[in-house]
């Protein structure tokens, strides 16, 4: 007898908001006021999101939107995107929120990713290419930022393990390490020497041939905005949101452990590992709760941002290791 035991972001059919409610409840977000309340956007964000729409990568739009993979249902309603285009962490353009505009000078195409380190032969993959080369599919996933504040976006893109198989590391290599472009013409807060550009990042291989382990190339339907870290960026639902690097440019293979770049700046207050965990407080906030954005609901945070079934088993008998923040 097959019994099928559900993960823990696997809700039943009927709990999931319709897609049509979600993308609705924008009217309703703006009637209220929330956003106003939570700080989240300027008046400018009409013209800032009419910017990032202008610039759709045409030759990329035919992959999207993705087919929906049914197994990741976050069990909240989608972020609006206009709310997502105009709230964004990305400091190689600034260390506010308002980036998008900024944003839009980044080149995505062309667009090349390095691939080395411990691999049977390094090269150079073009991201037309690499798009041809995998299937692309849409996840519901959540987002939880160290900051305290969480969104949930429609995600498309591939499984990160796919992208590992193409690059044939060696038996070696433990860990991956990836770096996003510097240009310090188009993003001015690369101009800021203070920070350990260019902004890397790492996993462990078996973080990234995790199966919820997602190479971001597109959400909402298109491919990605500039300012979501366009063309091809990283996301891991179950960690903070800086371990989901933007904007790669070269992924290595290592038999190092990497220092990240907010590891390099501040290792006190962010760890290599960045799990999410409700009882770990930042040094300088709680942890417990998390603002969502574009409402005025703060909700319980949830060990590993409720994945905690198909991760947790990475993390046993790792003493000595600061797991969590």
């Amino acid at each position: 007898m097959l019994i099928k035991r559900p993960r823990g972001w696997e809700i039943a059919e009927a709990l999931a908001t319709p897609e049509d409610v979600f993308l609705n409840r924008r009217a309703l977000i703006k009637g209220a006021g929330s956003i106003a309340a939570a700080g989240v956007i300027g008046a400018a964000l009409p013209a800032e999101l009419a910017l990032a729409r202008a610039d759709e990568r045409t030759v990329w739009a035919k992959y999207y939107p993705g087919k929906r993979n049914p197994k990741y249902k976050p069990g909240r309603p989608i972020t609006p995107e206009d709310i997502n285009a105009a709230y964004n962490n990305f400091y190689e353009f600034g260390s506010h929120k308002q980036i998008s505009r900024a944003a839009q000078a980044l080149k995505v195409r062309p667009w090349t990713i390095r691939i080395d380190g411990l691999v049977e032969k390094p090269f150079i993959l073009d991201f037309d290419d690499l798009l041809k080369k995998v299937s692309i599919e849409e996840r519901l996933y959540r987002h939880r930022c160290v900051e305290a504040w969480s969104m949930t976006v429609p995600w498309s893109g591939f499984p990160m393990a796919d992208l590992v198989r193409l690059a044939r590391p060696l038996s070696s290599a433990r860990f991956v390490r990836m770096e996003t472009f510097v240009d310090k013409k188009v993003a001015r807060g690369q101009l800021a020497h203070w920070y350990p550009w260019p902004y890397v990042e790492g996993v462990t291989m078996a973080e990234a041939m995790n199966a919820l382990a997602f190479m971001v190339t597109g959400a909402y339907g298109k491919p990605l905005h500039k300012q979501f870290g366009a063309p091809i960026r990283l996301h891991l639902p179950w960690k903070y949101g800086f371990k989901s690097i933007k904007s790669i440019v070269r992924v290595s293979f290592t038999d190092k452990r990497p220092k990240s770049f907010w590891e390099t700046v501040q290792g006190r207050e962010y760890g290599f590992w960045a799990n999410v965990n409700p009882k770990v407080p930042h040094p300088r906030w709680s942890q417990a709760t998390e603002r969502v954005l574009g409402t005025d609901e703060r909700v319980p945070t949830r060990i590993y941002n409720g994945y905690g079934p198909w991760v947790a088993h990475l993390y046993k008998n790792m003493k000595g290791e600061r797991l969590f923040m």
